[in-house]
């Protein structure tokens, strides 16, 4: 299946409703409008091939930038590919959704994550904290350093408050993350998401609005869902 074929395919899947969503979340032209789910079976006929990931990638279309993530072989990818992915990101959908997730596939996710994390660029950071996120919930505790997803909780406790919005989500999510898929450091977490809730997220119009890490974890710990693994990262 080739380039011009996959575009074709996804824009006949395409749902002025579904694009109106993405248009509200800061998704911009070019774009289909196309539900993740319905990629799934255009990418089973596909599995991974990373010549048509870049070439989807480089369209600029939300749809076939998604897409690109989903069929991509992130091992075959290097630091500088995913520096050119995360450039390209233009929003929170592709930062955190796409290129954390592919990068959360591969052996180098913490160290590039790291460095996004400390770039002080919203995108990058979120992205950074997201990839965190994503490892948490899919790898084994022991793959971890204790003392360094401590010292995380620490930064993030520090500085969430004063962080860029996309950022605060993330963070939060990572102190989420850590409360519930990492148990060396459960007790910490709930510890940090007390210390920082309710952490505000600005909004352009309207009233602000307020995460809380601390009542979710409590929430997943009443589920049973402590030491949550996903089997895959990627859809």
């Amino acid at each position: 299946m080739n380039f011009e074929i996959v575009m074709q395919e996804l824009e006949a899947l395409s749902k002025e409703r579904t694009k109106k969503i993405y248009l509200s979340n800061g998704a911009h032209e070019p774009l289909f409008g196309v539900a993740t789910g319905q990629m799934k079976p255009i990418a089973k006929k596909i599995k991974k091939n990373q010549p048509l990931a870049e070439q989807l990638y480089s369209t600029g279309n939300y749809d076939a930038m998604y897409f690109a993530g989903i069929i991509s072989d992130p091992k075959a990818m290097t630091e500088a590919d995913f520096e050119r992915w995360i450039d390209a990101a233009y929003f929170y959908m592709l930062s955190d959704y796409v290129v954390a997730v592919t990068l959360a596939e591969t052996d180098i996710a913490q160290d590039v994550a790291d460095k996004w994390i400390a770039s002080g660029e919203e995108l990058k950071m979120s992205a950074g904290w997201s990839c965190y996120c994503w490892l948490l919930g899919s790898r084994p505790d022991d793959e971890f350093s204790n003392s360094k997803l401590s010292a995380m909780l620490e930064q993030v406790q520090q500085t969430i408050q004063d962080s860029p919005v996309r950022a605060k989500y993330a963070m939060n999510n990572f102190i989420y993350t850590v409360g519930v898929s990492y148990l060396p450091l459960h007790d910490k977490a709930v510890e940090t998401a007390k210390a920082v809730s309710p952490v505000e997220i600005k909004q352009e119009k309207g009233k602000s609005k307020f995460l809380h890490a601390s009542e979710n974890i409590q929430k997943a710990v009443e589920k049973g869902q402590l030491g949550f693994k996903r089997n895959y990262v990627r859809c």
